[in-house]
């Protein structure tokens, strides 16, 4: 018997195995056939149909692909909608490297309904990215940026401005050691940022090297942006942590006469004026536990005074502890602080703002700003701003700033699917993409055949159905309406929660795209 079964392995393992149309497994449930359908119009993501036809409707996708800013002249080159179609399918699958795009090939449905003739290559994607010119790729996609988010700007908001750090780990331009807490020494790529507050939509962003993190880098975009705005546009004021609390920015937003509020560096001035107010009285209750102060304060660096807000906070844990540092081999000691029930220990910060608001408002605005940090973590983590590397810098800026444009668009469909919860892509993408389609054509008549995977298979459905309900509405308007009137109204139904159901106003600006 042994030598029976070793001649069979030793046949399996020098032969190659052929197809077997009749493949019968043994399964728990009983023998099982199974039958590969390699070119049967199946897709891992068949909801992202109501995504297309989103896309549609609004004029989108339609419009980004129209001023495509390069042109093939050969015959066999890819066209400019294969290529971005790729480029955001990819995007929207996660990825974050070319090498995944390969992936992609197994969807035999989304590409078809996108109008395009075929998913590009990884190569052919890259080969795209540097023949594109970049000061004129980056007009172009900061142009439908910009109308993106442009009938946003009619209603009150407020701009978060902030960088994050993009490790790196191979030889690209601009990969230079600067700020990094997380991995200190790790060469690095700075994205200096600016967003919608509490919305999470992208204005821009300026990918620069890594030892450029200052505010004095994020200053010439920042106010360029701005200044390109109509002034009924402008942000009710614009918020930043202690890197952009500096006399420079101030200087600029003072200059425009937009509000700012920043936070700043316990400098040896900000500790006096802490000690200062530490022991008066009249503290104003500023909302979770902290509790503010009025007053003002001149900077060394500082042209003149400016209003600062102290805010402080009891610190519940008496079990304080300190870490002595030591000349010997750079050892710490460590030791607690006893008997402190007789002291109050605080927590102090100093915001600097030109806001007229009250304590409570001015440390709930900036307490707010924490959402931008969750933004960050979202588009690096569950999107390709941690990824998508090259050698140039060219190629990482054009990557990262399509990736900010369908984040965006990614975003305002999942508020037009569920307007009162914003989900992130770790759970937004399962519940609005997750299902298995296959593409029925029968009596020339095509069907796309879904099977939901996700737990929430009522929910997805219901939220799904809602929204096609809503772009068919306005479909059928659109023949009337121009193409920024069908965005508006497609804007005012995704913030509907915000709006209380009335349409946004019509842009300061009217704006081109296609």
């Amino acid at each position: 018997m042994s030598k029976e079964l070793s001649e069979v392995f030793n046949s399996f393992i020098n032969e190659e195995s052929e197809n077997d149309p009749s493949l019968i497994l043994d399964s728990f449930d009983g023998k099982i056939a199974v039958d590969w359908e390699d070119d049967s119009p199946v897709t891992p993501y068949g909801n992202l149909s109501f995504f297309i036809e989103y896309l549609k409707v609004s004029g989108l996708f339609d419009a980004l692909v129209s001023d495509f800013p390069l042109n093939y002249t050969s015959n066999s080159s890819s066209k400019p909608r294969d290529l971005i179609g790729t480029a955001m399918l990819s995007i929207l699958s996660g990825h974050k490297r070319y090498a995944h795009i390969t992936s992609l090939r197994n969807d035999k449905v989304n590409p078809a309904l996108l109008g395009m003739s075929k998913i590009c290559s990884e190569d052919a994607i890259r080969r795209c990215c540097k023949k594109l010119e970049e000061e004129g790729t980056m007009s172009w996609i900061k142009n439908h940026l910009d109308f993106c988010y442009r009938p946003l700007l009619s209603e009150d908001w407020i701009l978060d401005v902030d960088t994050t750090v993009k490790c790196l780990y191979g030889k690209q331009e601009g990969s230079v050691v600067g700020y990094n807490p997380t991995k200190p020494g790790r060469p690095s790529h700075t994205y200096h940022t600016y967003m919608i507050a509490n919305l999470r939509i992208i204005l821009g962003v300026d990918v620069l090297p890594g030892n450029q993190n200052h505010s004095t880098y994020t200053r010439p975009g920042l106010f360029d942006f701005l200044d390109k705005l109509p002034e009924a546009t402008l942000p009710s004021f614009i918020r930043g942590d202690i890197g952009f609390g500096t006399d420079g920015i101030m200087k600029e937003c003072e200059s425009r006469n937009i509000n700012y509020l920043f936070k700043l560096r316990c400098s040896k001035n900000a500790k006096s004026l802490i000690s200062k107010l530490m022991s008066q009285k009249d503290w104003e209750y500023a909302g979770q536990g902290w509790e503010g102060r009025k007053s003002f304060l001149k900077l060394s660096g500082w042209d003149k005074e400016r209003n600062v807000v102290v805010i402080r906070r009891l610190l519940k844990d008496k079990d304080i502890g300190i870490s002595h540092k030591s000349s010997k081999a750079g050892q710490a000691s460590f030791d607690f602080i006893d008997n402190c029930s007789a002291t109050n220990l605080y927590e102090y910060a100093v915001l600097v703002t030109s806001l007229p608001d009250e304590v409570l408002t001015v440390a709930q605005h900036y307490r707010d700003r924490a959402d931008s940090e969750n933004a960050f973590d979202e588009l690096k983590n569950q999107w390709g701003w941690s990824g998508f590397v090259t050698k140039d810098l060219k190629r990482c800026r054009i990557m990262a700033n399509l990736t900010a444009l369908f984040y965006n668009w990614w975003s305002l469909f999942s508020r037009l699917c569920i307007p009162d919860k914003r989900h992130e892509a770790i759970t937004g993408r399962p519940l609005l993409m997750g299902s298995v389609g296959r593409i029925v054509n029968h009596a020339r008549k095509k069907t796309l055949k879904l099977s939901v995977i996700h737990g929430s298979t009522k929910k997805a459905k219901q939220a799904l159905v809602k929204a096609h309900a809503l772009l068919k509405n306005i479909s059928q308007y659109a023949e009337q309406l121009t193409k920024l009137e069908i965005w508006r109204h497609i804007l005012s139904a995704a913030m509907r929660f915000f709006l209380k159901g009335r349409l946004l106003k019509p842009p300061a600006k009217k704006i081109e795209v296609a």
